[in-house]
């Protein structure tokens, strides 16, 4: 029987609020009853959109706490199972970071190239 669970809320508003619980039905009706937290408070009603199960609640709080730090599209594929968006939003985009990986797959590309010439 779990004894965590991670979930994903949407708000009235359309954004996402991530917690994490060891009474999934109890803190759902606190949310919907303006108990929970202040975000979901203020952007009632909330619909409940994402849950996993955890055999233990801090491994459940660990992986809210890893969600929380992922973009709205990165959120938007994990509730809809979206795997291979997942993984290509798993991929870090900032400026700095994608040009040197772009960078170092053409390098890589160019040097394959080259090998399968000889």
């Amino acid at each position: 029987m779990p004894k965590g669970f991670v979930y994903i809320l949407e708000c009235s508003d359309g954004t996402f609020y991530t917690g994490s619980t060891i009474d999934l039905d109890k803190r759902l009706a606190e949310h919907q009853n303006g108990q929970g937290a202040n975000h979901t408070k203020k952007r009632l009603p909330v619909e409940l959109v994402y849950i996993q199960k955890f055999p233990r609640i801090d491994e459940a709080f660990y992986r809210e706490k890893q969600i929380q730090g992922w973009s709205r599209k990165k959120k938007q594929a994990l509730i809809e199972n979206n795997f291979d968006e997942l993984k290509k939003y798993a991929e870090c985009m900032n400026d700095s970071h994608y040009k040197e990986w772009l960078r170092l797959r053409s390098a890589t590309a160019d040097h394959k190239k080259n090998e399968d010439q000889k």
